[in-house]
């Protein structure tokens, strides 16, 4: 009963905000709303057991996206101009998209078995740590050469 409301409670705390970004008029209340979407986002993360995952998140979109996008946002100074009024044709492909979307999740959400039991959770940073050095050490490599020439090239910038 417990881990159910642990579940609410990170659910609430990932859509909540989630609704709130995508209906706020004010691009930097929509962008904490987006921390609180991204907290919780980690917080389910780590109750299904992928520490490394959320760990990962917390780091990469909290620490490192976020950031970056909030203080654009707050550097920039951007003239304040009514409401543009747009026409209906701009909702249609919007709202046939999110259908769309919401039929592909209902499908995928009854087509899954959902009475399986629920295994251990076992830490998972060991293995991947292991296979990040062993099997996959030339894609890491390549990774990181990626992405010094990235930050290499922001700096010149």
């Amino acid at each position: 009963m417990t881990g159910d409301l642990v579940f609410v409670l990170l659910a609430l705390l990932t859509i909540v905000p989630a609704i709130w970004v995508a209906f706020s008029p004010n691009i930097v209340h929509a962008g904490f709303a987006l921390l609180f979407t991204l907290f919780g986002a980690a917080g389910l993360y780590a109750y299904m057991g992928a520490d490394f995952i959320a760990v990962t998140q917390l780091m990469v979109s909290v620490g490192g996206v976020l950031v970056l996008v909030l203080f654009t946002v707050m550097m920039t100074r951007v003239p304040q101009k009514g409401r543009a009024n747009f026409g209906f044709d701009h909702f249609v492909p919007a709202a046939v998209f999110a259908l769309g979307v919401f039929a592909l999740l209902y499908k995928t959400i009854t087509s899954v078995d959902w009475g399986a039991s629920p295994s251990e959770a076992l830490p998972t940073t060991a293995e991947v740590g292991t296979n990040l050095m062993t099997s996959y050490i030339f894609p890491f490599d390549y990774v990181s050469l990626v992405l010094l020439a990235a930050m290499i090239g922001a700096c010149l910038l």
